[in-house]
């Protein structure tokens, strides 16, 4: 026979080991809280650039993708409302062609119109940090596209993503994350080419 106080403590360590986990499924700003490169300020002569044009270091931001130029450019909320050009920093690889990505594993970086909440932003990413893009969005799915996990991560290194520098990608996350423990989103567009 068991001991019925065994069986209550295996019971017991059970039901607290699954309390923990569930726990940790909601442990962003824990995660976030001990992740020195999540955690990186904003770099003083970005602030200064953001001083010289009138924004607001919590001001939204818009995160713009050009594959042909292969350029991303931050856009900041000014103080009058109007969104302006911060910074803009070269690509260091995305994945296929022009055009969108159609189904998962093609390979393809997305094109299109997303947003970036809290929860896409990824700290303990593998490739320095990331966050995920958003896609497939509304339009995407309406058309049958599929695909996940598609990210603007550091560590220059593609499969689908935009992959940027791990310097390039600290300053991007910094400029992000403050924002968005503040606002529900951010917006991000990733085309093919730069329409003038």
């Amino acid at each position: 026979m068991i001991d019925r106080s065994l069986v209550r403590a295996l019971i017991t360590s059970a039901a607290l080991g699954a309390g923990m986990l569930l726990a940790g499924c909601n442990s962003d700003e824990i995660s976030l809280a001990n992740n020195a490169k999540a955690n990186q300020p904003v770099p003083a002569r970005l602030i200064a650039e953001m001083n010289a044009k009138d924004m607001d270091l919590q001001s939204p931001i818009l995160v713009r993708l050009f594959k042909q130029e292969a350029e991303l450019e931050v856009w900041k909320q000014d103080r009058s409302g109007r969104f302006a050009l911060l910074k803009t920093y070269p690509i260091c690889r995305w994945s296929g062609d022009l055009g969108p990505k159609v189904r998962e594993g093609d390979r393809q970086a997305p094109e299109g119109f997303y947003s970036i909440t809290p929860a896409q932003m990824n700290p303990q990413s593998l490739y320095y940090l990331s966050f995920n893009t958003g896609y497939p969005n509304a339009y995407d799915k309406a058309l049958g596209h599929t695909g996940s996990q598609l990210m603007v991560h550091g560590d220059c290194s593609s499969r689908g993503c935009y992959a940027m520098t791990d310097e390039q990608i600290a300053e991007i996350y910094s400029l992000g994350a403050g924002i968005l423990l503040r606002r529900p989103e951010n917006r991000s567009s990733c085309r093919p080419i730069r329409s003038r």
